[in-house]
């Protein structure tokens, strides 16, 4: 047998897809992120599959990189009935501390094929006034 039976033998999705095993639970699925430190910056890798660019956000408020992100797309019909839903519908988000002197000018980011990347210099000698929003190039 391929899939290892628990409880209910007859619930396939359940044992399938429910396992600890399978699938990772919970938020740890969404907006994985990667940091790594280079010489001069740190480059932050935030996976993000399925979303739209015009959909995320980025900006900067007091020392904070809070990237947010949205996605609506769920097209229930009211005859059909979901066994199992994975896909996430709705709002997520992931903020890092940068400190004060870093400004949305400074940073630079791109998104593509579902990754999001991000460029954040390390030593900057400015001060942030307000919230500024970051533009995502690609």
């Amino acid at each position: 047998m391929l899939i290892p039976r628990r409880g209910n033998e007859f619930d396939f999705f359940n044992d399938m897809f429910m396992g600890d095993s399978f699938f990772d639970r919970g938020s740890t699925r969404l907006m994985r992120t990667d940091i790594r430190e280079r010489e001069d910056n740190y480059l932050i890798e935030v996976d993000l599959p399925g979303y739209e660019k015009e959909n995320i956000e980025i900006e900067i408020e007091n020392g904070y990189l809070k990237i947010t992100a949205k996605t609506s797309q769920n097209q229930k019909d009211e005859n059909e009935k979901f066994v199992h839903q994975e896909r996430f519908y709705g709002e997520c988000s992931r903020s890092f501390y940068i400190g004060n002197q870093v400004t949305e000018k400074d940073i630079k980011a791109n998104f593509k094929n579902g990754i999001l990347t991000l460029i954040v210099p390390k030593n900057i000698s400015k001060t942030l006034e307000n919230k500024k929003l970051i533009t995502i190039e690609g």
